[in-house]
């Protein structure tokens, strides 16, 4: 799967040339987004990280809890190993590394590179980042923007002008699609960030979707 960073580095790099614009590198257009600041001003976003982070503690509590039994097992059979006969003691041995096969199973099941974490956070992320690169395409074909960047990608910019910064207008475009944190809650946010405060959205209120779709 794609990540939106991804999408914003490659394929989301939008050629429309135009010229006369207000930042431009050889008559082209750019801007920029922070893609961290698009997702945390999306509520269904917050919403799939929760349950994300939700199911992410009760595996590692399950495939803790057999870890914990394999050292329980190794540690009585320690104990009890100059008891036993040479059977007794490697058919112990076999049953210590059955259950940390077991644990490691089960640590891939749901951690591993297509494990269940990773197959719910492309059900439940995916169809997000989807939505939020169209709308990103759609303002940049409207708009003439030649190249989009992603400030949160880690991409070497040592220097972004505010004024280049089409973050909030991606979101007013993907408020055309689903619920978003309405501009003038995001101003309020930043403006109490800025000055070392705590705020959240009045009443903790969304834009709904200016087309009814959810």
């Amino acid at each position: 799967m794609k990540t939106l960073r991804s999408l914003l580095l490659t394929a989301a790099v939008v050629c429309c040339s135009v010229i006369g614009a207000n930042a431009q590198i050889g008559g082209q257009k750019f801007a920029y987004v922070d893609s961290d600041y698009i997702m945390s001003n999306i509520p269904e976003y917050g919403d799939a990280q929760e349950e994300l982070n939700t199911l992410s503690t009760k595996w590692e509590n399950e495939v803790k809890a057999l870890y914990n039994k394999v050292s329980e097992m190794y540690q009585k059979y320690q104990t009890e190993m100059v008891l036993l006969s040479e059977d007794q003691k490697r058919a112990r041995e076999q049953e210590i590394i059955n259950k940390e096969q077991e644990a490691k199973n089960l640590q891939m099941q749901y951690f591993g590179a297509e494990g269940q974490l990773y197959q719910k956070r492309t059900e439940l992320v995916q169809p997000i980042q989807e939505k939020i690169y169209t709308a990103l395409t759609e303002l940049s074909q409207t708009k003439g923007y030649t190249f989009v960047f992603d400030l949160a990608s880690g991409t070497s910019i040592l220097y972004a002008s505010d004024k280049v910064d089409i973050s909030d207008d991606v979101l007013d475009q993907l408020s055309n699609v689903m619920q978003t944190v309405r501009r003038e809650d995001r101003k309020r946010a930043n403006a109490a960030g800025a000055s070392g405060k705590t705020s959240t959205p009045a009443g903790g209120k969304t834009s709904e979707p200016k087309s009814g779709k959810k």
